[in-house]
């Protein structure tokens, strides 16, 4: 049977997955611009805050989050770029137009959004099978690109004078320029290569391989840093770092402890919900606030909380506890001395 034709055909053999994968980028845009508003930053849907959420425990990326999540400007500008590649990366994808081209936009799309929220998934680990699956099949795509119901064949078919060029065959479809034996090798480690990344992550992200299984989505988590207790005022920064991303961490107590165990301050769920702006100083987007019954911390929030009070004014030398309890029972401590 003729090699060439068993390439060639590969690209209608992957027309499901063309239009599949196509639409699932194109949906986003789509779901942002024209069903909703969801670049508005002052709207509660802003994708900004989603791409808040994976701050805590993206790989690699962490950083450039951070930093955009620190510039809203600059994370909106961002948004609306990454919604607008999205959008024409899928709709070239299903249309069949420079396939190969776009199909490295799915791959890089995809690796962005394992890297970034892989570890996010309440039941399924939902965002890490997103992301390997996108990076499989934008690798498929490169390697078939698209035959007969595409814009690539279309104008091939017709004869248009960039088609005919060999770097059309690297961007667009067509047999790919390279020899039988060069082309399995290629197959071969490129399979292995996004296997690697499906086998590492899953570890990195869930202890999928070996180890303790965990689920960082299921449950809420506080980091509690940098606490000082001066004249009358208690500080100090907490930041969730894990747990279910469409809902909050529902702060119902903030107390105080000395090292003998005796509760010196304490700000019940009705003083918290009643907590001003003078109280709260967030560093991102995505801001921790007083809700109707309880502090509310989303996923990715992060703070400067501050109270003050005459109770802390006589303090005498030595280890404090603070402890935050959540509505669920759980609850974190943060070792404060005061020299």
């Amino acid at each position: 049977m003729n090699t060439y034709k068993i390439k060639n055909d590969a690209g209608l053999l992957t027309l499901a997955l063309r239009l599949v994968v196509g639409w699932t980028y194109f949906s986003a845009f789509w779901r942002r611009t024209i069903l909703t508003n969801k670049l508005d930053p002052d709207t509660a849907s802003y994708i900004g805050e989603k791409f808040n959420h994976f701050l805590p425990n993206a790989l690699g990326i962490k950083p450039l989050i951070q930093y955009m999540v620190e510039n809203p400007d600059i994370l909106w500008w961002n948004m609306v770029l990454f919604t607008i590649i999205e959008g024409v990366v899928g709709l070239f994808i299903m249309l069949g137009f420079f396939t190969r081209l776009s199909s490295i936009g799915v791959f890089g799309l995809a690796m962005g959004i394992l890297l970034g929220s892989g570890w996010i998934g309440t039941t399924c680990l939902d965002e890490w099978q997103i992301g390997v699956l996108g990076i499989a099949i934008g690798f498929v795509l490169f390697l078939s690109g698209s035959s007969t119901y595409s814009l690539d064949n279309y104008f091939s078919k017709r004869k248009y004078t960039f088609t005919t060029k060999n770097w059309f065959r690297w961007l667009g479809s067509g047999e790919l320029p390279i020899k039988t034996h060069r082309f399995s090798k290629l197959v071969l480690i490129g399979s292995l290569v996004i296997l690697g990344i499906t086998l590492s992550t899953n570890q990195i992200f869930h202890g999928g391989l070996w180890g303790t299984l965990h689920n960082k989505s299921v449950k809420p988590k506080l980091e509690i840093t940098n606490g000082t207790i001066q004249n009358n005022t208690l500080s100090f920064d907490v930041f969730r770092t894990e747990g279910v991303d469409v809902y909050g961490s529902w702060t119902i107590a903030i107390e105080l402890f000395n090292d003998k165990d005796q509760r010196v301050l304490k700000y019940n769920q009705d003083d918290l919900s009643a907590l001003s702006n003078e109280n709260i100083r967030n560093y991102y987007i995505t801001k921790i606030e007083p809700g109707m019954h309880s502090l509310v911390i989303p996923l990715g929030a992060k703070a400067k909380l501050t109270f003050k009070s005459p109770d802390l004014t006589h303090l005498s030398k030595g280890k404090y506890t603070l402890k935050i309890t959540d509505i669920s029972g759980l609850y974190w401590e943060h070792n404060i001395v005061i020299p």
